[in-house]
């Protein structure tokens, strides 16, 4: 089991930037995936991004794709979110989330693990 605590929200106007952190604690010595997700005020939560355990293979969706940029650092048991140009629509709680396998998943579903979320709110 592991635990997922984000930080790194906050405001920021359009075009600005942010680099979310998910700390994972616990059985980190398993090979994990991870992603991330968002979940704005009325919708449902969407997939953002996702990494294998290597970090060789990243997955985004288009909706962010050549803006988001998703990393990891095993060493720190750390997986990044940069957001940049940042939009009012991607305004949202972000989530991290992971499961013991490798792959890129983009499904809520597909995830065991999920952090407390954290807020990110672009202004125009």
């Amino acid at each position: 089991q592991v635990q997922l605590v984000e930080s790194g929200g906050g405001l920021v106007q359009a075009g600005g930037s942010l680099r979310l952190s998910c700390v994972v604690s616990g059985r980190t010595s398993s090979s994990f995936a991870t992603g991330w997700f968002r979940q704005a005020p009325g919708k449902e939560r969407e997939f953002v991004a996702a990494i294998t355990w290597s970090g060789g293979t990243t997955g985004y969706a288009d909706s962010v794709k050549g803006r988001f940029t998703i990393s990891r650092d095993n060493a720190k048991n750390t997986v990044y979110l940069q957001m940049n140009t940042l939009k009012p629509v991607d305004t949202a709680v972000y989530y991290c989330a992971a499961r013991y396998s490798s792959g890129i998943y983009r499904a809520v579903h597909d995830y065991s693990y999920w952090g407390q979320g954290t807020q990110v709110t672009v202004s125009s």
